[in-house]
């Protein structure tokens, strides 16, 4: 996992998102303009929270999130998502 220099405030989240698929199960090559963006990411950095919401996930966790969830974010070339907590739909174990 990456280091990254950014904290998000309150009850904010900073994503890696997972790698798009590039070929199907049964071998088929998807061009980059038909691969679907990812729903599923790993959280990088975790704010603080709020008086009356405390955060539920930590660094480390893998994610499931929206289709039009969180903001893309672009930080020493790397791509993140940052999101309010909420907007995060399960935690996968």
């Amino acid at each position: 996992m990456s280091k990254i220099k950014i904290i998000p405030l309150a009850d904010r989240v900073i994503i890696k998102q997972a790698v798009a698929e590039t070929k199907t199960a049964s071998g088929i090559i998807i061009p980059d303009t038909a691969q679907e963006k990812p729903q599923k990411g790993t959280v990088v950095s975790v704010g603080s929270g709020t008086k009356e919401h405390s955060m539920t996930v930590k660094a480390g966790d893998t994610i499931l999130y929206g289709k039009y969830a969180g903001n893309e974010l672009k930080h020493e070339g790397e791509d993140y998502l940052i999101m309010k907590e909420s907007e995060i739909l399960a935690i996968l174990k």
